[in-house]
């Protein structure tokens, strides 16, 4: 075990951890934030997206040990009164069914919206292409973004 220092939404959280655990269950099981979600446990289906200083990142495949002296931001993170333009969009497209997904969707698409204000409708289905929704919200995703973008 080892101890780790983390910027986790703006705060330092101190956690001890062996090396080759997976961000996301430092996240889930050491700190108790199940914003986070696991999925598939090998980076394919998005579920698990955090920000690492502000790039999207699947956090079942990053060992603590490589996140550093980074700025993590995950879902709970995004806005403390769950106003986030995406988070809106969300509620007013009915994005949701299982809501399973949820989370590392609006992550990918804060990333994205960060490095690219006014995406195309051909950039959004790029970026968003690894994220994977089992209930098939995927017109309604799209639709919250553009939204989301156009605020």
């Amino acid at each position: 075990m080892e101890n780790y220092t983390l910027t986790i939404n703006g705060k330092k959280q101190e956690v001890s951890a062996e090396p080759d655990m997976p961000l996301l269950w430092v996240l889930r099981d050491l700190l108790n934030m199940k914003g986070t979600k696991f999925g598939c446990g090998q980076a394919l289906c998005g579920a698990c997206t955090v920000h690492l200083d502000d790039v999207a990142i699947r956090s079942c495949s990053l060992p603590i040990s490589e996140v550093g002296a980074g700025n993590i931001t995950t879902i709970e993170g995004l806005s403390e009164k769950g106003d986030h333009p995406l988070q809106e969009a969300w509620v007013e497209h009915v994005v949701p069914q299982c809501g399973y997904c949820q989370g590392g969707q609006i992550m990918t698409a804060a990333a994205l919206l960060k490095q690219n204000p006014t995406p195309s409708e051909a950039e959004i289905e790029a970026a968003m292409q690894g994220n994977l929704c089992r209930c098939g919200t995927y017109n309604r995703i799209k639709s919250a973004i553009q939204t989301a973008a156009s605020r």
